[in-house]
């Protein structure tokens, strides 16, 4: 079994909690839905697939609108959620599989928001999809300042949802024909029913619906097709699945049952008045495994899928809830997956290290004090040629196909006129691109394990 390494008191961080009442740090729950687009929940337009838990976690909590994932595929998005840096500076640029098991592992020296949040006396669990090192690599939940871990460690295993076993911190346990998802629904239940308020608990739960291989239950195929039964959609068969839409359409709804469960959850337990939840998904919607977003409208008005760092590649639900805390309503507030860190260590009431790309949201939050606004926002991704992109108020820029040409032409959409990036006003605004292809410059740092740009590659 791995041994959870020694959390140390970090560099550079004020406890200023100390003598704080545990009731005055919330808790936080932070569910991450795996490959679910913008536009696949009902709170944000979705219209074929029924959300009403999520639906109302939105009308009751508040709404972001202009929201982004830390990267347009799994392990650099989480890597940038779990330490506030984007994918210009985080460790983790792409992702990178090792064999037998797991991916490039998140290096000791990172600090993590789990390590921020466990050092300032919270209690620290993770259930779901991990993907950022094999057990007993210094990437390990466990080594990263996680005291528990269920689930897949390895993203390779998350494609498929019937897996022969899931990790239980370091040992395996078997599932023994069991659905994934439900298993880690109930260890969460059960978390949150075991808390007694007198120490505050950080609970990620990165699920793995609706990600790659449309599978389900078969009672929850068979109630979302009874509830459609007078308007059945026109299926296409996709390797042996007669209804891979309506199997994708039941996992979204399964994830959305299990959220209103865990609200209930909190709710029952009386730590829904001091728990913050944040629902959101690591990137925009996949098309594997016979999944169609452009059936669902998955990216909403936004161009692109996974994989694209165009908008809806990266544009991502957050609906943040605490009753009595958060006011309901929606914000245009420009956040992103390197705000977490920052957040949560001012509503634990530390700091967090210095030198993040993310800035608190906690004001917006609360409904008080400045919020500060992003100047612009970076990614990187590191398949297809090599791509880059920038938000910069209305702005956005994207280069493509960097890796075999470094001066690769900048696209400029303007967001505000045209959300949807269908015309390239480049031409146009020859100022803004040598504004924003500087920043691009500036923020991109050079990592010998993730070469982007020809000059790079060249010296590996």
């Amino acid at each position: 079994m791995t041994a959870p390494r020694p959390v140390p008191l970090l560099a550079g961080l004020c406890l200023a909690f100390a003598g704080t009442a545990a009731a005055q740090r919330p808790n936080v729950v932070l569910i991450m839905a795996d490959d679910l687009g913008w536009g696949d929940l009902g709170a944000y337009g979705q219209e074929r697939v029924r959300t009403p838990q999520l639906d109302r976690m939105a009308a009751e909590g508040l709404r972001f609108t202009a929201h982004y994932a830390g990267s347009t595929v799994c392990a650099p998005s989480r890597a940038v959620l779990m330490t506030g840096l984007h994918t210009g500076h985080a460790a983790v640029r792409g992702n990178q599989e090792l064999q037998p098991l797991g991916q490039y592992p998140l290096p000791a020296a990172e600090v993590t928001l789990a390590e921020v949040l466990r050092s300032a006396g919270y209690r620290t669990h993770a259930i779901g999809k991990w993907g950022l090192g094999p057990p007993g690599s210094d990437g390990d939940p466990l080594a990263q300042g996680f005291e528990h871990f269920y689930g897949y460690n390895c993203q390779r295993n998350a494609h498929f949802h019937y897996p022969e076993f899931l990790w239980r911190d370091g040992e395996k346990e078997a599932l023994e024909g069991a659905y994934a998802h439900d298993r880690m629904a109930e260890e969460a239940l059960a978390f949150v029913r075991a808390q007694d308020g007198s120490q505050p608990f950080f609970l990620y739960l990165p699920f793995t619906i609706p990600h790659a291989g449309l599978e389900v239950p078969a009672d929850g195929l068979a109630e979302y097709r009874g509830a459609f039964a007078e308007t059945p959609w026109p299926e296409r068969h996709y390797r042996g699945q007669a209804e891979p839409r309506a199997a994708f359409a039941a996992m979204v709804s399964r994830l959305d049952r299990d959220v209103g469960r865990l609200l209930a959850a909190l709710r029952e337990s009386g730590l829904d008045a001091n728990t913050l939840v944040l629902f959101t998904s690591d990137n925009g919607p996949h098309a594997e495994g016979g999944a169609d977003p452009g059936f669902f409208r998955s990216s909403g008005p936004f161009r692109g899928i996974k994989r694209d760092l165009y908008e809806g590649g990266i544009r991502v639900p957050l609906i943040a809830w605490w009753p009595g805390a958060v006011r309901p309503g929606v914000t245009d507030q420009l956040a992103a997956f390197q705000d977490y860190l920052p957040t949560f260590a001012v509503l634990a009431g530390t700091r967090a290290p210095a030198g993040l790309d993310g800035i608190s949201f906690a004001p917006i939050l609360k409904g008080s004090g400045a919020q500060a606004r992003h100047r612009d926002l970076y990614w990187e991704f590191h398949e297809r040629g090599g791509s880059q992109a920038i938000r910069a108020g209305k702005w956005k820029g994207v280069r493509l196909q960097v890796r075999r040409d470094a001066d690769a032409p900048l696209e400029l959409y303007d967001l505000e006129a045209d959300p949807g990036e269908t015309t390239d006003v480049a031409a146009e605004h020859p100022g803004v691109v040598a504004r924003l292809r500087a920043r691009i410059d500036a923020e991109h740092t050079p990592a010998a394990d993730w070469p982007l740009l020809p000059a790079e590659i060249a010296l590996r």
